[in-house]
């Protein structure tokens, strides 16, 4: 992975805001109706938070993340998706925005924040699957794994 980069110049101001909009990426997961897991993601740019999002199913939808056996519904939409979609849907965008992202993102997710010019992920927890960090890792977006404690 590339290395982390910082917005501040004092890397202890950076850790401080970096925890801070953990903590508000957490606050927001919580608004999610998925019962599996819960994940919140927040769009800082310049600094100042542009966008927010967590894990659910579409507008219009039930707010059901689930099936009868548990498993998650195929169309529900991950919590970077929607901050990206947000922001798209404004007079904002998010290049050279940082992501919050209380999961690492999936492949999928990692293609639409290469595409939307995310230039720095802040994750707390790991998803499943590296293969989204790998792949943005590989597109030069900056990369660092937050531990709260």
């Amino acid at each position: 992975m590339q290395k982390d980069t910082l917005t501040y110049a004092d890397p202890a101001k950076q850790e401080r805001y970096d925890r801070a909009y953990m903590r508000m990426a957490m606050e927001w997961a919580k608004l999610s109706h998925c019962t599996r897991k819960k994940v919140g993601a927040l769009l800082v740019k310049d600094g100042m938070v542009i966008s927010d999002g967590y894990n659910g199913t579409p507008s219009g939808f039930p707010n059901n993340c689930e099936d009868e056996q548990g498993l998650t519904l195929w169309y529900v939409l991950h919590a970077e998706a929607n901050a990206i979609m947000k922001v798209a849907r404004s007079t904002n965008n998010a290049k050279g925005a940082t992501l919050y992202l209380t999961h690492s993102p999936c492949k999928d997710c990692s293609k639409l924040v290469l595409q939307a010019g995310i230039k720095r992920l802040v994750y707390l927890s790991a998803y499943k699957d590296t293969a989204g960090l790998d792949l943005l890792a590989k597109g030069g977006v900056l990369i660092h794994q937050i531990h709260l404690t």
